[in-house]
């Protein structure tokens, strides 16, 4: 019984003893051992913390899977502060412990070497280094565990759009870490919001605060207040103290620090630096807080401070739960493996026998190649969120955005690919949380910084002048004889200078006029544009017009001036008293129009009309007057013959409407040219210039010229002037005799000139479209919107008035004539405004012309269907039966019938008639009633049929029987 009892406490203390022992201890007898070593700086306190969750990591892990294939063995290496320890650890690690894995080193500058080891021996590193220089599609064995600072570009270059800033300098620390974010931040602020760079200040990590001081003075001389500083800790604490010391932390400026330095600010920087920071922007990674984060946190602070007793202040951040999931990661893509793989190196130095290098020792690892395809694409819901590494590299879900005040920050808004800016996490349908909350800028100023100021220890605005040698009224250059200061003056300057003086700021600048060494135009206005490209000025200023070529390599404010290109003429001379004005209300192919039309409706009339109008009948002489009479009696309704014809009744009436409408609108003319002031332009257009081979005048320095060139004229034809009186001297010449016949200059010149001149010359058209005269500033000036709105006040004010007056630019105010430009043009009327009407006479005379023909040769087919005659005898027997009278015929007939009539009633009373008798005179009246029936169809009543054989055997026939009656 005894025994009993002892074999059944065996069993339970055997049971006990396996329900109590640890499953992964079990397991780690059978899981393989994979070794993986661990690089971090012992000396820095987020690496620590790195250090720290990754043990953690794979302790939590192993812990919750019971059952694993293979178990990660830690091996920890101090990189010590320094790139060379760090590949020297790496070098340690893979030739003699042969780790299969590599967590870091951190820092880029340490991991870019370590990443190249991994590529040659095909072992995985996995690194938050951050610099887009180290690339995991170049290095197939990197994984990136940490975002690229190339993701925040885009964050960056919205929070400066959000802001209106137009300039931004970056700061930037000159190594593999620092360099790397510089193209990528210049091409998203350039995308996002036209954002420029015009300086990138390098600071090496060795810079002596004497070197930091001298490059802040020169980012103080320079307009731009808008910095981002892409530093790590130790370097930006050094350089925030600086800028405070020199006065660049107060108001006006605007700080934005990169996502490393905000995520470290509690970690690295000292308090006394986090109060020089005041009213800095800052990015950080976002990830959502949840009870598995608070829970770790409160283990981790526990085991961290067991590791690190020395250390007084730590806090959690996110690149310790980026190490925490990469661990994690590192173990789940460890256990997607197949089992069957072998931990291990195969190749290198076997013999033992030295080689060419330490790498060649090596050989290469066998699980590292199917373990890296896991670990580049993996996802899962880790402690800092959604962790997803995607072709090696972590992918970003949201970015914080923070405003430093106090001993901390405060959250101001958030940005994500998705939704860009907004100061909640998930954006309102509506749109309403776009914005950013309240920041408190440096200097604690509530107020929005503009970017951009005029040094007051800088250069003073360089303003380029144009030096004109005429027309000095709008551009003029001195020097003073005592201090040879430059004195500009003129309509142009004075312009410039009531803008500067109406901005909510002093701008100083200092006149410097574009000369060479005689004193004479270093070139022409291109080329003074082009001097802000070469950073020679800051600024143009003068009678300088905005051209798309110019726009290319300058920005222009808003135009002060009106547009456009013109062309000024030679008024002809009055003339009221030429003996010849009547004819001028009718263009020359008008009036030969109207007299072929005369001749032409007559000749259609004599035609219609000959045959049965004894007016139009007679010798040839008075047939051919008749004809020219009748036509052009009708300009003055003086016509005495009368038209018979339905026919040449309805062409004269159309004719006569013609008449009117030619003389209404010629009396009207006429009575404008000697009752009205005429000032009429010797050219009508600028392209009559071109058929007439014209000279053609243009100012010196002038875009005209290309301009008319592009237009197909001919160089040769230019002659360039200087002055006014050049102008007018020119002009008065004309081309023939040394001078011009016209002059092409822009609008703000003409006006004045032809103000001066108003009873001598005038404007014609057409008018090229320009966009005025303009300021000039460099591609990307803050200047430019606050010169542009200050125009706008200065051209809508009065002051603009009176500048306008003191100069004389609103004379043309006293030439009531020529109101504002209007484009004078020949008064002449032309053939063309009487085209239609000439159209529709035209088709009536030759439709009434037509059908009297038909009509003519219908009657005459007998004669045309005749086989006795040849072609030409038809048309002679035609002209022959044409030129009849028909009016003698109609008279005869009308005596037959009358005799015929006569008879039939002496028969009647006698009771009887004679058959043959009584049948030839119904023939007769039969065919002669039917003539006049067909007449009185077609014409008047005093028109008859023409004669024919038929005619005049009727008549006959009557005759043979008055005889034998």
């Amino acid at each position: 019984m005894q025994n009993l009892m002892y074999k059944f406490y065996f069993y339970v203390v055997a049971v006990c003893w396996f329900v109590v022992q640890p499953p992964f201890v079990a397991n780690a007898e059978i899981a393989k051992k994979v070794d993986v070593g661990i690089i971090v700086d012992s000396d820095v306190l987020v690496e620590k913390i790195s250090k720290t969750c990754m043990l953690m990591a794979l302790e939590d892990f192993y812990a919750t899977h019971n059952q694993t294939k293979f178990r990660l063995v830690p091996l920890i290496r101090d990189s010590k502060s320094d790139a060379i320890e760090a590949a020297s650890a790496g070098i340690d690690l893979l030739k003699n412990v042969k780790v299969q894995v590599i967590l870091g080193p951190q820092r880029s500058t340490q991991a870019h070497f370590v990443i190249d080891l991994g590529n040659k021996v095909k072992v995985p590193i996995v690194s938050p280094a951050t610099s887009p220089s180290l690339s995991p599609k170049e290095s197939p064995f990197f994984v990136r565990a940490a975002h690229c600072a190339s993701f925040q570009a885009e964050a960056i270059a919205d929070i400066v759009k959000a802001y209106g800033w137009r300039q931004v300098v970056i700061v930037y620390e000159d190594s593999v870490y620092g360099s790397g974010i510089v193209p990528f931040l210049t091409e998203s602020l350039l995308n996002s919001s036209g954002a420029t760079v015009p300086y990138r200040s390098a600071i090496t990590v060795s810079a002596t605060d004497d070197q930091i001081l001298e490059e802040l003075s020169k980012l103080m001389s320079m307009q731009t207040r808008v910095f981002v500083v892409h530093l790590l800790p130790v370097l930006a604490s050094r350089l925030f103290i600086n800028a405070e010391r020199v006065g660049m932390m107060n108001s006006g400026y605007a700080w934005i620090i990169t996502e490393t330095l905000t995520t470290l600010i509690d970690h690295s920087v000292d308090p006394m630096v986090i109060d020089s920071m005041q009213g800095v922007l800052g990015l950080k990674a976002y990830f959502p807080g949840s009870d598995k984060v608070n829970n770790f946190t409160r283990r981790w602070r526990k085991r961290f401070k067991q590791d690190h007793p020395e250390v007084d202040v730590f806090e959690l951040n996110v690149y310790g739960l980026w190490a925490y999931d990469s661990a994690t990661a590192l173990a789940i893509a460890t256990e997607r493996i197949d089992s069957v793989a072998i931990p291990g190196f195969k190749g290198g130095n076997v013999n033992g026998r030295s080689s060419h290098s330490d790498l060649d020792d090596i050989g290469s690892s066998e699980m590292g190649a199917a373990l890296i395809g896991f670990l580049r694409n993996i996802r899962f819901d880790g402690l800092s969120g959604d962790f997803h590494i995607l072709d090696g590299q972590l992918q970003p879900s949201a970015f914080q955005i923070v405003n430093i005040i106090g001993k901390g920050e405060r959250t101001i808004g958030f940005w994500t690919k998705t939704y860009g800016i907004s100061n909640k996490l998930k954006r309102d349908n509506d749109g309403s949380n776009e914005k950013l909350g309240i920041v408190i800028w440096p200097g604690e100023s509530l107020t929005v910084p503009k970017g951009w100021e005029i040094p007051i220890k800088g250069k003073k605005l360089r303003v380029g002048v144009p030096v004109k040698n005429g027309l000095e009224e709008f551009t003029k250059v001195e020097r003073d004889p005592t201090t040879h200061s430059v004195i500009a003056t003129g309509f142009c300057i004075e312009v410039f200078k009531e803008v500067m003086n109406s901005l909510p700021y002093a701008v100083p600048y200092d006149f410097i006029p574009f000369e060479n060494a005689g004193g004479d135009p270093a070139g022409d206005y291109n080329d003074l544009v082009y001097q802000i490209f070469l950073k020679k000025y800051d600024a143009v200023v003068g009678d300088v017009t905005i051209l798309a070529n110019r726009s290319e390599y300058v920005d222009f404010t808003l135009p002060y001036t009106e547009s456009g290109v013109m062309t000024v003429v030679r008024i002809k001379d009055d003339e009221k008293s030429n003996a010849w004005i009547f004819l001028k209300p009718l263009t020359k192919d008008l009036w030969l129009t109207v007299g072929g039309f005369f001749v032409f409706i007559g000749i259609v009339v004599w035609v219609i009309e000959h045959r049965i109008n004894k007016e139009f009948q007679g010798p040839p002489h008075k047939q051919v007057g008749i004809i020219f009479w009748f036509s052009f009696s009708t300009l003055v309704y003086a016509h005495r013959e009368k038209v018979l014809s339905n026919l040449s009744r309805f062409v004269v009436i159309v004719w006569l409407f013609v008449v009117l409408v030619l003389t209404s609108s010629y009396t009207a003319n006429l009575t404008s040219m000697l009752t009205v002031q005429q000032l009429q332009p010797a050219v009508t257009g600028l392209f009559d210039l071109i058929s007439n081979g014209d000279y053609i005048g243009y100012q010196t320095g002038s875009f005209v010229t290309e301009l008319l060139k592009s237009k197909n004229f001919d160089g040769s034809k230019f002659r360039n002037y200087s002055t006014y009186e050049q102008y007018d001297e020119a002009l008065s010449k004309g081309g023939q005799k040394g001078g011009v016949d016209a002059i092409v200059d822009e609008l703000p010149y003409i006006r004045p000139f032809v103000a001066q001149h108003c009873s001598k010359y005038t404007m014609v058209g057409p008018t090229f479209k320009t966009a005025g005269f303009g300021f000039a500033f460099p591609k990307g000036s803050p200047l430019v919107p606050d010169v542009s709105r200050a125009v706008l006040n200065v051209t809508e004010g009065d002051k603009m008035s009176g500048i306008l007056q003191r100069w004389r630019m609103d004379d043309e105010k006293t030439c009531a004539d020529q109101n504002n430009g209007v484009t004078a043009s020949s008064d002449s009327l032309s053939l063309d405004s009487f085209r239609g009407l000439f159209l529709i006479a035209g088709l009536s005379s030759g439709l009434a012309l037509a059908i009297y023909f038909l009509i003519f040769l219908h009657e005459n087919k007998e004669i045309l269907s005749s086989d006795d005659y040849s072609v030409i005898q038809k048309f002679f027997h035609l002209a022959r039966t044409f030129n009849e009278d028909r009016t003698e015929s109609k008279a005869e007939s009308s005596s037959a019938q009358q005799a015929l009539k006569k008879n039939e009633a002496e028969t009647t009373e006698a009771g009887g008639e004679s058959p043959q008798t009584g049948g030839r005179s119904s023939f007769y009246y039969h065919n002669n009633n039917n003539t006049d029936d067909q007449d009185e169809g077609q014409f008047s009543t005093a028109t008859t049929q023409p004669t024919s054989p038929i005619h005049d055997n009727a008549i006959t026939i009557e005759d043979d029987t008055a005889e034998h009656r």
